[in-house]
């Protein structure tokens, strides 16, 4: 049982292009039409360039002359840049208690405000302990205040729920 031949990363260059006829863009990106790979190797060589396959999966496939070195470079700088660009939204949790204190729930909303304008989904966390359960509907108000004051800034994705012992809302920014 022969191993399968391993697949190089990128596009195929020069020898390794194994279709018999290729559609050929040349350096300064004239169109040469259908002709044999050993032609389309012999123009590259002249130019002192290299054949890249850029459309793998056409009939026939696509190459262009090019400097590969060059190409290989430009793609990675657009990597970098599409990478750079890319932001991971965060969950942030904010956590409650059903009688919390005018200044902690101020104090709790203002962070909630600063989560909000870098992005971030906030998970609004209210703690049940002891006999608060019995009150449950003083949590839900709490965090309908909570929805109340951020809904310009922020819509519910959940709804408040109660888990167990703690009652959970998620929202995210506008």
């Amino acid at each position: 049982m022969k191993a399968a031949p391993v697949q190089k990363e990128g596009p195929r260059v020069n020898d390794e292009i194994d279709s018999p006829r290729v559609q050929l863009i040349d350096h300064t990106g004239e169109n040469h039409g259908q002709i044999s790979i050993q032609e389309a190797l012999d123009i590259a060589a002249e130019a002192g360039l290299d054949l890249v396959e850029v459309v793998p999966n056409a009939q026939p496939p696509v190459v262009k002359i090019l400097d590969f070195g060059k190409y290989k470079y430009q793609s990675q700088k657009k990597a970098a840049e599409a990478r750079k660009k890319q932001r991971t939204v965060e969950v942030k949790e904010i956590k409650m208690r059903p009688n919390i204190d005018t200044h902690d729930y101020e104090v709790k909303m203002k962070a909630m405000r600063r989560f909000f304008d870098e992005g971030d989904k906030v998970k609004v966390t209210l703690r049940f302990r002891g006999r608060e359960m019995a009150h449950q509907e003083l949590g839900m108000q709490l965090l309908q205040r909570v929805k109340g004051e951020t809904e310009e800034y922020a819509k519910v994705e959940a709804e408040p729920k109660l888990e167990g012992r703690q009652m959970i809302m998620v929202l995210a920014p506008r």
